[in-house]
């Protein structure tokens, strides 16, 4: 009953005492589920990360150069030093 009230407080709810036993009965059957997969030999078997059959397929990461910066600032309404001239935002 404390561990149920300890996740009360984390979680920032507050259960009735109906409410409290409804949900450890819930935990129990959840624990009891996870217990009968404790039993299972998995000392053979590999993680398995994916269940998809997918190798790397990204392209090499190439630096291509697709517009001059002079290109891109003509069509700016205003420029300085290279740079977009923008109106002050912050005081």
């Amino acid at each position: 009953m404390e561990d149920i009230k300890k996740y009360e407080a984390m979680a920032k709810i507050d259960l009735s005492d109906t409410e409290r036993q409804w949900v450890m009965s819930r935990a129990e059957k959840l624990m009891m589920s996870f217990s009968a997969l404790e039993s299972i030999d998995t000392s053979g078997t590999e993680p398995l990360v994916t269940v998809l059959d997918i190798k790397n397929i990204f392209r090499d990461d190439v630096a291509k150069k697709f517009i001059t910066r002079e290109e891109l600032l003509s069509s700016a309404p205003e420029q300085y030093d290279g740079y977009f001239q923008v109106p002050k935002t912050l005081e």
